[in-house]
Protein backbone atom coordinates (compact mmCIF):
# COMPACT_ATOMS: atom_id res chain seq x y z
CA UNK A 1 0.00 0.00 0.00
CA UNK A 2 2.79 2.38 0.97
CA UNK A 3 4.60 1.65 -2.27
CA UNK A 4 1.44 2.41 -4.21
CA UNK A 5 1.02 5.77 -2.47
CA UNK A 6 4.66 6.64 -3.08
CA UNK A 7 4.29 5.72 -6.75
CA UNK A 8 1.20 7.90 -7.07
CA UNK A 9 2.97 10.85 -5.39
CA UNK A 10 6.01 10.44 -7.63
CA UNK A 11 3.77 10.21 -10.68
CA UNK A 12 1.87 13.39 -9.76
CA UNK A 13 5.12 15.19 -9.06
CA UNK A 14 6.46 14.13 -12.45
CA UNK A 15 3.30 15.40 -14.15
CA UNK A 16 3.61 18.70 -12.30
CA UNK A 17 7.24 19.08 -13.39
CA UNK A 18 6.29 18.30 -16.98
CA UNK A 19 3.45 20.84 -16.85
CA UNK A 20 5.79 23.52 -15.50
CA UNK A 21 8.40 22.74 -18.15
CA UNK A 22 5.74 22.86 -20.87
CA UNK A 23 4.53 26.22 -19.57
CA UNK A 24 8.06 27.61 -19.50
CA UNK A 25 8.66 26.34 -23.06
CA UNK A 26 5.43 27.90 -24.31
CA UNK A 27 6.17 31.21 -22.63
CA UNK A 28 9.71 31.29 -24.06
CA UNK A 29 9.16 29.93 -27.56
CA UNK A 30 5.45 30.55 -28.23
CA UNK A 31 4.66 33.79 -26.36
CA UNK A 32 2.08 34.84 -28.95
CA UNK A 33 0.17 31.61 -28.30
CA UNK A 34 0.28 32.29 -24.56
CA UNK A 35 -0.87 35.88 -25.15
CA UNK A 36 -3.82 34.74 -27.26
CA UNK A 37 -4.85 32.19 -24.63
CA UNK A 38 -4.54 34.79 -21.85
CA UNK A 39 -6.58 37.44 -23.63
CA UNK A 40 -9.30 35.01 -24.64
CA UNK A 41 -9.51 33.80 -21.04
CA UNK A 42 -9.97 37.43 -20.03
CA UNK A 43 -13.00 37.68 -22.34
CA UNK A 44 -14.49 34.68 -20.56
CA UNK A 45 -13.84 36.24 -17.17
CA UNK A 46 -15.61 39.40 -18.39
CA UNK A 47 -18.75 37.30 -18.90
CA UNK A 48 -18.50 36.55 -22.60
CA UNK A 49 -19.05 33.01 -23.85
CA UNK A 50 -17.76 31.39 -27.01
CA UNK A 51 -20.13 30.23 -29.72
CA UNK A 52 -19.91 29.25 -33.38
CA UNK A 53 -21.74 30.78 -36.34
CA UNK A 54 -21.98 29.16 -39.80
CA UNK A 55 -20.79 31.25 -42.74
CA UNK A 56 -19.81 30.84 -46.40
CA UNK A 57 -16.19 30.85 -45.20
CA UNK A 58 -16.88 28.04 -42.72
CA UNK A 59 -17.65 28.12 -38.98
CA UNK A 60 -16.81 31.43 -37.30
CA UNK A 61 -15.91 31.58 -33.61
CA UNK A 62 -17.62 34.45 -31.79
CA UNK A 63 -17.49 35.67 -28.20
CA UNK A 64 -20.73 37.24 -27.01
CA UNK A 65 -22.31 38.46 -23.80
CA UNK A 66 -23.86 41.36 -21.93
CA UNK A 67 -27.11 43.22 -22.53
CA UNK A 68 -28.14 46.44 -24.22
CA UNK A 69 -27.39 47.81 -27.70
CA UNK A 70 -25.48 45.43 -29.96
CA UNK A 71 -21.81 46.35 -30.33
CA UNK A 72 -19.68 44.36 -32.79
CA UNK A 73 -15.91 44.46 -32.19
CA UNK A 74 -13.68 43.48 -35.13
CA UNK A 75 -9.93 42.94 -34.71
CA UNK A 76 -7.15 43.57 -37.21
CA UNK A 77 -5.26 41.27 -39.60
CA UNK A 78 -3.11 38.74 -37.78
CA UNK A 79 -4.93 39.34 -34.49
CA UNK A 80 -7.89 37.63 -32.80
CA UNK A 81 -10.92 38.44 -30.64
CA UNK A 82 -8.84 38.64 -27.46
CA UNK A 83 -7.41 41.99 -28.58
CA UNK A 84 -10.45 43.63 -26.93
CA UNK A 85 -9.76 42.12 -23.50
CA UNK A 86 -8.80 45.41 -21.85
CA UNK A 87 -12.04 47.22 -22.71
CA UNK A 88 -14.57 44.38 -22.88
CA UNK A 89 -15.24 44.36 -19.09
CA UNK A 90 -16.36 48.00 -19.23
CA UNK A 91 -18.37 47.72 -22.45
CA UNK A 92 -20.21 44.54 -21.51
CA UNK A 93 -21.91 46.36 -18.62
CA UNK A 94 -24.16 48.32 -20.98
CA UNK A 95 -23.85 46.59 -24.35
CA UNK A 96 -24.39 43.21 -25.90
CA UNK A 97 -20.94 42.47 -27.26
CA UNK A 98 -20.39 40.43 -30.42
CA UNK A 99 -16.67 39.76 -30.78
CA UNK A 100 -15.70 37.40 -33.63
CA UNK A 101 -12.45 35.88 -34.71
CA UNK A 102 -12.36 37.11 -38.30
CA UNK A 103 -12.25 34.42 -40.99
CA UNK A 104 -8.95 32.55 -40.92
CA UNK A 105 -8.00 34.03 -37.54
CA UNK A 106 -8.19 32.58 -34.04
CA UNK A 107 -10.58 29.65 -34.17
CA UNK A 108 -12.49 30.68 -37.30
CA UNK A 109 -12.41 28.92 -40.65
CA UNK A 110 -10.65 28.63 -42.99
CA UNK A 111 -7.89 27.11 -40.87
CA UNK A 112 -5.43 26.74 -43.77
CA UNK A 113 -4.66 28.33 -47.11
CA UNK A 114 -5.11 31.91 -48.31
CA UNK A 115 -7.60 34.19 -46.55
CA UNK A 116 -9.62 36.18 -49.07
CA UNK A 117 -11.14 39.56 -48.20
CA UNK A 118 -14.41 38.09 -49.47
CA UNK A 119 -14.21 35.39 -46.79
CA UNK A 120 -13.51 37.93 -44.05
CA UNK A 121 -16.46 40.09 -45.09
CA UNK A 122 -18.76 37.08 -45.50
CA UNK A 123 -17.86 35.97 -41.98
CA UNK A 124 -18.69 39.41 -40.58
CA UNK A 125 -22.05 39.52 -42.39
CA UNK A 126 -22.96 36.00 -41.27
CA UNK A 127 -22.05 36.80 -37.66
CA UNK A 128 -24.18 39.95 -37.56
CA UNK A 129 -27.10 38.26 -39.29
CA UNK A 130 -26.99 35.31 -36.90
CA UNK A 131 -26.55 37.20 -33.63
CA UNK A 132 -28.42 40.43 -34.42
CA UNK A 133 -31.04 39.35 -36.97
CA UNK A 134 -32.86 42.30 -38.54
CA UNK A 135 -31.17 44.80 -36.18
CA UNK A 136 -28.94 47.78 -36.84
CA UNK A 137 -25.66 47.40 -34.98
CA UNK A 138 -22.68 49.57 -34.20
CA UNK A 139 -19.47 48.12 -35.59
CA UNK A 140 -16.12 49.02 -34.03
CA UNK A 141 -13.20 47.80 -36.11
CA UNK A 142 -9.45 48.07 -35.68
CA UNK A 143 -7.26 48.06 -38.82
CA UNK A 144 -8.71 45.30 -41.05
CA UNK A 145 -11.77 45.40 -38.79
CA UNK A 146 -12.18 49.10 -39.59
CA UNK A 147 -12.03 48.24 -43.28
CA UNK A 148 -14.83 45.70 -42.84
CA UNK A 149 -16.88 48.11 -40.69
CA UNK A 150 -16.74 50.87 -43.32
CA UNK A 151 -17.44 48.39 -46.11
CA UNK A 152 -20.56 47.11 -44.34
CA UNK A 153 -21.72 50.68 -43.70
CA UNK A 154 -21.53 51.26 -47.45
CA UNK A 155 -23.08 47.97 -48.56
CA UNK A 156 -25.72 47.50 -45.84
CA UNK A 157 -26.68 50.88 -44.37
CA UNK A 158 -29.95 49.34 -43.17
CA UNK A 159 -27.98 47.07 -40.80
CA UNK A 160 -25.30 49.47 -39.54
CA UNK A 161 -26.19 52.21 -37.07
CA UNK A 162 -22.61 53.51 -36.85
CA UNK A 163 -19.15 52.48 -38.00
CA UNK A 164 -16.26 53.27 -35.66
CA UNK A 165 -13.02 52.80 -37.58
CA UNK A 166 -9.92 52.53 -35.42
CA UNK A 167 -6.68 53.04 -37.36
CA UNK A 168 -8.24 51.44 -40.41
CA UNK A 169 -10.59 52.06 -43.31
CA UNK A 170 -11.75 50.86 -46.69
CA UNK A 171 -9.76 53.20 -48.94
CA UNK A 172 -6.44 52.61 -50.64
CA UNK A 173 -3.39 54.05 -48.94
CA UNK A 174 -1.46 53.82 -45.71
CA UNK A 175 2.28 53.34 -45.48
CA UNK A 176 3.11 51.35 -48.60
CA UNK A 177 6.68 50.86 -47.36
CA UNK A 178 5.67 49.47 -43.98
CA UNK A 179 7.21 46.15 -43.00
CA UNK A 180 4.43 43.76 -41.97
CA UNK A 181 6.00 40.33 -42.59
CA UNK A 182 9.47 40.49 -40.98
CA UNK A 183 12.10 37.85 -41.72
CA UNK A 184 14.59 38.68 -38.97
CA UNK A 185 14.52 39.89 -35.37
CA UNK A 186 15.71 43.33 -36.49
CA UNK A 187 12.93 43.55 -39.05
CA UNK A 188 10.42 42.45 -36.42
CA UNK A 189 11.63 45.19 -34.11
CA UNK A 190 10.97 47.78 -36.82
CA UNK A 191 7.64 46.15 -37.69
CA UNK A 192 6.49 46.48 -34.08
CA UNK A 193 7.92 50.01 -33.73
CA UNK A 194 5.86 51.30 -36.65
CA UNK A 195 2.66 50.31 -34.83
CA UNK A 196 3.48 51.72 -31.38
CA UNK A 197 4.39 54.99 -29.71
CA UNK A 198 8.16 55.43 -29.17
CA UNK A 199 7.51 55.85 -25.46
CA UNK A 200 5.83 52.47 -25.04
CA UNK A 201 7.71 49.63 -23.34
CA UNK A 202 10.05 47.70 -25.65
CA UNK A 203 9.14 44.22 -26.86
CA UNK A 204 11.34 41.35 -25.64
CA UNK A 205 13.60 39.58 -28.15
CA UNK A 206 11.89 36.22 -27.65
CA UNK A 207 8.57 37.81 -28.62
CA UNK A 208 10.16 39.31 -31.73
CA UNK A 209 11.45 35.85 -32.65
CA UNK A 210 7.92 34.46 -32.40
CA UNK A 211 6.66 37.31 -34.58
CA UNK A 212 9.17 36.25 -37.24
CA UNK A 213 7.99 32.65 -36.96
CA UNK A 214 4.34 33.65 -37.36
CA UNK A 215 5.12 36.04 -40.23
CA UNK A 216 5.69 33.15 -42.62
CA UNK A 217 2.73 30.95 -41.70
CA UNK A 218 0.23 32.99 -39.66
CA UNK A 219 -3.05 34.60 -40.71
CA UNK A 220 -1.40 37.90 -41.66
CA UNK A 221 0.75 36.13 -44.25
CA UNK A 222 -2.24 34.11 -45.46
CA UNK A 223 -4.28 37.31 -45.86
CA UNK A 224 -1.45 39.25 -47.54
CA UNK A 225 -1.14 36.46 -50.11
CA UNK A 226 -4.54 37.48 -51.56
CA UNK A 227 -3.70 41.15 -52.21
CA UNK A 228 -4.51 40.82 -55.92
CA UNK A 229 -8.14 39.94 -55.17
CA UNK A 230 -8.82 42.80 -52.73
CA UNK A 231 -9.72 45.46 -55.31
CA UNK A 232 -13.46 44.74 -55.18
CA UNK A 233 -13.43 45.62 -51.47
CA UNK A 234 -11.70 48.99 -51.81
CA UNK A 235 -13.84 52.15 -51.77
CA UNK A 236 -13.00 55.28 -53.75
CA UNK A 237 -14.02 58.84 -52.86
CA UNK A 238 -17.31 58.54 -54.76
CA UNK A 239 -18.23 55.48 -52.68
CA UNK A 240 -17.26 57.26 -49.44
CA UNK A 241 -19.66 60.07 -50.31
CA UNK A 242 -22.44 57.48 -50.51
CA UNK A 243 -21.96 56.47 -46.86
CA UNK A 244 -24.57 58.34 -44.85
CA UNK A 245 -24.22 56.06 -41.86
CA UNK A 246 -22.34 57.99 -39.14
CA UNK A 247 -18.63 57.15 -39.24
CA UNK A 248 -16.36 57.89 -36.30
CA UNK A 249 -12.60 57.67 -36.73
CA UNK A 250 -10.39 56.99 -33.71
CA UNK A 251 -6.67 57.20 -34.48
CA UNK A 252 -3.39 56.74 -32.66
CA UNK A 253 -1.23 59.76 -33.45
CA UNK A 254 1.94 57.64 -33.45
CA UNK A 255 0.67 55.06 -35.96
CA UNK A 256 3.20 54.73 -38.80
CA UNK A 257 1.47 51.75 -40.41
CA UNK A 258 -1.73 53.70 -41.13
CA UNK A 259 -0.60 57.30 -40.57
CA UNK A 260 -2.93 60.05 -39.43
CA UNK A 261 -2.97 61.50 -42.97
CA UNK A 262 -4.94 58.41 -44.04
CA UNK A 263 -7.66 59.22 -41.50
CA UNK A 264 -7.73 62.89 -42.49
CA UNK A 265 -8.20 61.95 -46.14
CA UNK A 266 -11.34 59.97 -45.21
CA UNK A 267 -12.48 62.74 -42.88
CA UNK A 268 -12.42 65.20 -45.80
CA UNK A 269 -14.80 63.08 -47.89
CA UNK A 270 -17.23 61.18 -45.63
CA UNK A 271 -20.59 62.98 -45.20
CA UNK A 272 -21.09 62.27 -41.47
CA UNK A 273 -17.72 61.88 -39.77
CA UNK A 274 -15.73 62.91 -36.72
CA UNK A 275 -12.07 62.19 -36.00
CA UNK A 276 -10.70 61.63 -32.50
CA UNK A 277 -6.91 61.52 -32.14
CA UNK A 278 -5.20 59.69 -29.27
CA UNK A 279 -1.79 61.17 -28.53
CA UNK A 280 1.22 58.96 -27.72
CA UNK A 281 -0.56 55.90 -29.11
CA UNK A 282 -0.11 53.66 -32.12
CA UNK A 283 -2.01 51.29 -34.40
CA UNK A 284 -3.78 49.15 -31.76
CA UNK A 285 -5.02 51.63 -29.14
CA UNK A 286 -7.38 49.19 -27.44
CA UNK A 287 -4.26 47.35 -26.22
CA UNK A 288 -1.63 50.10 -26.02
CA UNK A 289 -3.82 52.93 -24.63
CA UNK A 290 -7.03 51.31 -23.35
CA UNK A 291 -8.11 54.09 -21.00
CA UNK A 292 -7.80 56.86 -23.59
CA UNK A 293 -9.30 54.64 -26.26
CA UNK A 294 -12.30 53.71 -24.11
CA UNK A 295 -12.96 57.39 -23.40
CA UNK A 296 -12.84 58.21 -27.13
CA UNK A 297 -15.09 55.27 -27.94
CA UNK A 298 -17.62 56.21 -25.27
CA UNK A 299 -17.78 59.72 -26.69
CA UNK A 300 -18.36 58.34 -30.19
CA UNK A 301 -21.10 55.98 -29.00
CA UNK A 302 -22.94 58.79 -27.21
CA UNK A 303 -23.66 60.32 -30.63
CA UNK A 304 -26.04 57.45 -31.39
CA UNK A 305 -28.65 58.93 -29.07
CA UNK A 306 -28.13 62.60 -29.99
Amino acid sequence: MRKTVVAIVIGLAALLVLAVLAGVWLFRFRPLTVYAWTTRSALARAGLHKTTVPSPAGPQVVWTGGSGPKLVLLHGAGDQAGTWFRIAPALVRDHTLIVPDLAGHGGSAPTAGPIEASAVYAGVVATIDALAPGERVTIVGNSLGGWMAMLDAHRRPDRVAMAVCVDGGAVRGGNEHARVLPRTRAEARESVAQTRDPGSAPIADYVLEDIVRMASTGPLARFAATVNSMEAFILDDAALREIHVPVRLIWGASDRLMPLEYAKRMEAVLPDVRLAIIDACGHVPQVECPTAFLAALRQALEARTQ
